[in-house]
């Protein structure tokens, strides 16, 4: 063993038992399903240029209910957090 020289790492061939690949993809890829259809996901930089991918995505989103549905959460997580903060909702009305 040389004092200068670096111990090289063993190499071995693994193949996984139950991948068929087909000729596609990489069976050591983490990949979520919802990847290919999502703008928001990949090497985004900077805080503006992910709010617009974010409103561009969700203005594409064909699922209108699911829209509205975020809607009415964001609603009720406002009013929950105005409720906790002691916000006075009487300014918003005339009497």
């Amino acid at each position: 063993m040389g004092l200068m020289k670096l111990r090289k790492n063993k190499k071995y061939g693994y193949t996984p038992r139950y991948f068929d690949n087909n000729g596609e993809g990489n069976p050591f890829e983490i990949k979520h399903k919802f990847d290919d259809y999502r703008q928001t996901v990949g090497s985004n930089r900077g805080l503006k240029t992910k709010v617009n991918n974010a409103l561009n995505d969700y203005k594409t989103n064909p699922d209108r209910q699911a829209n509205r549905r975020v809607l009415i959460i964001i609603g009720v997580l406002l009013l929950i957090f105005l409720f906790i903060i002691d916000f006075d909702l009487s300014i918003f009305f005339s009497k």
